[in-house]
């Protein structure tokens, strides 16, 4: 499929891993979907994360909400998962898969990788890249092996160095300091708890559509 930069708007990463105990996270990807989140990764990831068929059949239950709303549906990752159920695409880490050794499966996908500061940017290989994950940007509460916070000049910076290369903010983003990001030149932001653990995920969708329009 086509990438374009608007896609990154509003994009939700969730697994099973970051979903309330009363709820599922079907009810929350349709509530985000409802409310207009514009991508959606599936990050399955940690101790009591689902693996094999269980993993599998999940993520095509979630794919399948994914394509009823029209909203791009990533793997995190997983690039033979991601392969097998013909994902919209895939995205890696600086200690994943290097791209390369996929990018052939996916020249007409969606792929996206995480670049943490400059000098991560100087080593990545963005030939067949889309677009980059960039933060965390502030403390997070969701991924416990995130590096420390790099800010939102970070995306300044990056921003001189790359042009207008689509570029999505990460970690510990809510609706106080969405503002910050918005202003630094990201062309969306990607957040876990601020949508998954919302009292009100239409209203926190909403908020964050105000900033990125």
């Amino acid at each position: 499929m086509s990438f374009k930069a608007s896609e990154l708007k509003i994009y939700f990463i969730c697994g099973t891993q970051d979903i309330p105990e009363n709820q599922t996270i079907q009810d929350i990807l349709t509530q985000a979907l409802e409310a207009g989140i514009t991508m959606f990764q599936f990050r399955e990831k940690g101790d009591k994360a689902l693996s094999g068929l269980n993993k599998e059949k999940l993520a095509k239950e979630l794919q399948a909400l994914c394509n009823t709303y029209s909203v791009p549906f990533i793997v995190n990752d997983d690039v033979s998962l991601a392969k097998r159920i013909n994902a919209d695409g895939i995205h890696v880490g600086q200690d994943d898969e290097a791209v390369r050794a996929f990018s052939n499966d996916f020249q007409d996908k969606i792929i996206g990788l995480s670049v943490g500061n400059l000098y991560e940017y100087e080593k990545s290989d963005l030939t067949n890249v889309d677009y980059i994950g960039v933060g965390p940007m502030f403390e997070t509460p969701s991924k416990s092996d995130a590096n420390a916070p790099v800010g939102p000049d970070m995306i300044k910076q990056l921003r001189q160095k790359m042009g207008k290369f689509p570029m999505v903010a990460i970690g510990g983003i809510t609706e106080d300091n969405v503002g910050l990001i918005a202003n630094a030149g990201a062309d969306g932001i990607s957040v876990i708890s601020a949508i998954s653990r919302s009292n009100n995920i239409d209203n926190t969708v909403n908020e964050f559509k105000k900033y990125f329009k």
